[in-house]
């Protein structure tokens, strides 16, 4: 009788926990999100969102992420456009050519020294109006940014010590950055992250760049390259994660309110997770003896006034001609950063 009795009382409140964690009802609501790679700091975003709706729910609202499955980082907008995802991460440099104004965000050197700056850049510009226009052409609506660390460089070969020792080096580099590399006299080459490592062990790249350290931690270059550039900060990649817009509008106002609420979620996950890995990726890095380049002040002024100033000046010409509003988005980039401390 007394284990009955003590069965009975674990099993109701083990539902009375269930009930306690569901503070929203609703529907059933199932979702499908994209993105590509495997889990890690880029993806905590995202996975916070959905522990944090599905939570809230008691699952009533679930969401399945799929690495990959639902299709490569560069269908995956092409997707989300006709319904076949429900959300998915995107990389505007992977397909510069479908939001070229939300491109301003891939300009490198920009004056993003932080998460806080960058994150408060990257949400003025997903309110400028262009933008939305920009992504409401492909369905979708921005919800919040990946935020990817500045990139560094891991290489295999000669260490890099200063400008003339880029000339002629095959980088993985893309957007605005590949754009700079350009300029500092390297051979930039568009590879899809998940092709970089067997490209450096074949030799068809010199050098990847990839958000510092996680990225280079995830794909594992660091086991094959030989220096990495601790401080060059050549810029970064616009990722956000975005939403079909119908699929948003078919949900009950109470989830797309949990939707709302889990964006500084998400944020802080991203930035924690940025933080655990430099704490586990460096010391990877340095015990399997990479050379680490610093460069000087100087050094790194002359980087950007060779490899920034004119990219952007570009850029603004380039998007103006297409009737895009190119001066006005670079100096909403400027201006955020800077009175965000930038």
């Amino acid at each position: 009788m007394r284990t009955r009795a003590l069965l009975s009382m674990m099993i109701v409140a083990g539902f009375a926990g269930s009930a306690s964690a569901q503070t929203v009802d609703g529907p059933k609501v199932s979702w499908k999100l994209g993105t590509w790679g495997k889990t890690r700091a880029y993806t905590a975003g995202i996975e916070a969102v959905k522990k944090h709706v599905e939570e809230k729910t008691g699952g009533k609202f679930s969401i399945t992420i799929g690495y990959e499955s639902f299709g490569g980082p560069k269908e995956l907008l092409d997707i989300l456009k006709v319904g076949g995802i429900d959300a998915t991460t995107i990389c505007s440099s992977y397909h510069p050519e479908k939001t070229p104004a939300y491109t301003v965000l891939d300009l490198p050197f920009l004056p993003l020294p932080s998460f806080d700056v960058q994150d408060k850049v990257h949400d003025a510009v997903h309110k400028h109006p262009a933008i939305m226009k920009e992504f409401e052409g492909w369905n979708a609506r921005p919800y919040f940014s990946g935020l990817l660390p500045q990139y560094e460089f891991i290489g295999k070969g000669k260490p890099p010590k200063t400008i003339e020792d880029f000339k002629g080096l095959r980088v993985r580099a893309i957007g605005g950055i590949g754009d700079a590399m350009k300029r500092l006299g390297a051979v930039p080459t568009s590879v899809d992250a998940t092709e970089v490592y067997t490209a450096m062990e074949r030799g068809t790249v010199d050098a990847a760049s990839f958000p510092s350290t996680y990225s280079h931690g995830s794909y594992k270059t660091y086991e094959i390259g030989k220096w990495f550039t601790e401080n060059l900060s050549p810029g970064t990649q616009a990722c956000p994660a975005l939403l079909n817009i119908d699929s948003y509008k078919k949900l009950p106002a109470q989830y797309q309110k949990l939707l709302d609420e889990a964006k500084p979620i998400a944020a802080e996950a991203l930035k924690k997770a940025y933080g655990e890995a430099d704490a586990k990726f460096i010391p990877l890095f340095k015990q399997k003896k990479l050379t680490f380049v610093r460069f000087t002040d100087a050094e790194l002024a002359q980087f950007r006034k060779i490899g920034a100033e004119p990219v952007w000046e570009e850029w603004v010409q380039k998007r103006e001609a297409q009737g895009l509003p190119g001066r006005d988005l670079l100096k909403l980039v400027l201006e955020t950063a800077k009175a965000a401390g930038g």
